[in-house]
């Protein structure tokens, strides 16, 4: 079973209608009590930085992710989030992930909103996607590059586009809007 964490983000219904199609059951909520209950989270993300660690805090979460011991998937601002902090709003993060997230240098169209090349370096949520498959990214921000960077991605410049630590993972791209091999990476994150 898997627990979307539920702390306002904008692509929850997105990341539920993924699961839907793998036939994956899931429950979505904030609840710690019924969040123990998993066995994966999803902790999606589309929004502030600010605000999403404001309701972590809203609902005494912080301490439950630091402490998770099965797998867990941040999405987006989700993966942002378990780093040490973010120059969005001047933000702290969960600091599982230890670098910090930066704006994009202003080079180019911001936000960076499409589809791009992902190149990994582990296999294990890439398992069965082409090295250098596109997925779908919408972000101004980015986690620089960091011991735990398992794929990187290419606009304006280099960054780290997914990362893993331990029984962390977090994506930088949008797997529920990245067609099948977003559907891929989900699936891979359920096998685990």
């Amino acid at each position: 079973m898997i627990g979307i964490l539920d702390y306002g983000a904008g692509n929850i219904t997105s990341v539920a209608y993924m699961l839907q199609a793998l036939n994956v059951q899931f429950f979505i909520s904030h609840e710690k009590k019924v969040l123990e209950k998993a066995d994966k989270i999803i902790f999606p993300g589309v929004g502030n930085a600010s605000y999403a660690m404001q309701k972590i805090k809203e609902y005494d979460l912080t301490d439950f992710i630091l402490r998770y011991s099965k797998p867990f998937l941040g999405i987006c601002l989700g993966m942002q989030l378990l780093c040490e902090h973010t120059e969005e709003g001047n933000t702290l993060g969960l600091g599982i992930i230890p670098a910090k997230v930066k704006k994009f240098p202003p080079k180019g169209i911001i936000p960076h909103t499409g589809w791009n090349s992902v190149h990994y370096q582990e296999q294990i949520i890439f398992k069965g996607i082409p090295q250098d498959a596109d997925f779908y990214f919408v972000h101004s921000y980015y986690v620089e590059s960091n011991p735990y960077t398992i794929a990187t991605c290419m606009y304006i410049i280099p960054f780290c586009c997914a990362v893993q630590k331990d029984n962390f993972w977090g994506v930088q791209f949008h797997p529920e809007k990245s067609a099948e091999y977003g559907k891929k990476l989900l699936q891979n994150f359920v096998n685990l």
